[in-house]
């Protein structure tokens, strides 16, 4: 059967990955430096690295079962699967290991996505059974730098941040992070207290600290159009999986 969705019309790539064709090539050029073209041992692939790319992100963007997107590419659902479980790892995010340029500022927040793994999630503030994952942006320019381990999502921000292991990205650079981060090394709102409201200074900082944070929330959107951090199926370290490799996608799209 031939491929209905192929890497080689733009047009697929623009719809799946979010990306240009310079982009792609990129996307591309890594998963190959990663040994994502190097055969398995067993069969060789039906399908070449460029489609077996863009069948991940379609799996990401669409959050398709594996019978509804084997055919798309003109594959078994067997297949899609083993290429998904192959090629998702080498799309990873890589964690920052150098310390950050001395004006870098970072910004930090937790979101949720619905999981249906209950090993890596827990009841939460949305009525569902989700995961919270740690986020950490640079706030000059946008791009993810960390995305911690998923934990279960009732567990609070302050605690998730150290836990899940995002902490290690933020080395020299100022952190900024909202009230739900108090006891970390976040720079967070100023808080009124009983009988002592914020003055007017405090409360002009407050709006430009706002400000500066929605861009976290912005990098939430972007990277929640892929459908599968608004119900994730994957278990074990799926979620995180597709995480960093959603940011992957994202910081290409956004860098250029």
């Amino acid at each position: 059967m031939g491929a209905v969705v192929v890497a080689s019309e733009p047009g697929w790539v623009g719809l799946f990955a979010g990306l240009g064709e310079r982009q792609f090539r990129r996307l591309v050029g890594l998963v190959r430096r990663r040994g994502g073209g190097v055969p398995t041992g067993g069969r060789p692939w039906g399908l070449p690295l460029e489609d077996r790319v863009l069948l991940v992100a379609a799996y990401w963007r669409t959050n398709l079962t594996m019978r509804q997107l084997g055919p798309l590419f003109g594959v078994s659902k067997s297949t899609a699967d083993r290429v998904i479980d192959h090629i998702a790892p080498l799309l990873a995010l890589a964690p920052v290991r150098r310390r950050h340029p001395a004006d870098t500022v970072l910004i930090v927040d937790g979101t949720l996505v619905p999981t249906r793994d209950r090993s890596v999630a827990a009841s939460s503030k949305n009525y569902r059974y989700s995961t919270n994952l740690q986020v950490i942006i640079d706030a000059n320019s946008r791009l993810v730098v960390a995305v911690g381990r998923p934990l279960p999502g009732n567990r609070h921000d302050a605690r998730a941040y150290g836990e899940s292991g995002v902490d290690q990205a933020v080395k020299n650079a100022p952190l900024l992070g909202d009230g739900g981060y108090r006891g970390t090394a976040a720079l967070i709102p100023h808080w009124p207290r009983p009988n002592r409201p914020l003055t007017p200074e405090q409360e002009a900082e407050n709006t430009v600290h706002r400000r500066a944070r929605a861009r976290v929330e912005h990098a939430f959107s972007r990277m929640k159009t892929y459908k599968i951090l608004r119900d994730c199926r994957l278990r074990g370290d799926g979620v995180h999986q597709a995480a960093l490799g959603i940011a992957r996608i994202h910081n290409l799209a956004l860098a250029g």
